[in-house]
């Protein structure tokens, strides 16, 4: 009998033992195209913007520093929930900035605003 106790008390403590307890969420990008097969990931740099130029730049300063990035057409800028702003960015507006490319080649897909 004791040791049926034991045994049942061991079966309902193991999936507690074993729960996971954080997640952590990588965006990746896969294309595949006929003759090759390409990933990217998607970084994001969040801070306030300076300067916003529509279709052109944005410059979002940051704790490491003013961070430059150039618009092209592809880029979007929607809010939290993801509805499209029309508006244009104004100077102290918080704003998440998603790209991908190396520092000197950043393609922005798209640009959160916070506020």
């Amino acid at each position: 009998m004791k040791k049926t106790i034991i045994t049942v008390a061991c079966a309902l403590a193991a999936p507690l033992a074993f729960a996971q307890t954080s997640t952590t969420t990588t965006e990746q990008t896969t294309t595949t195209q006929p003759a090759a097969t390409t990933e990217t990931t998607t970084t994001y740099s969040s801070g306030t913007v300076t300067t916003y130029e529509p279709g052109k730049t944005i410059v979002v300063k940051s704790p490491e520093g003013p961070v430059s990035f150039a618009l092209g057409t592809a880029a979007r800028v929607v809010d939290g929930a993801g509805k499209i702003v029309t508006a244009p960015l104004r100077a102290g507006q918080k704003v998440r900035v998603y790209y991908t490319g190396p520092t000197e080649k950043r393609t922005v897909e798209r640009v959160i605003v916070e506020d």
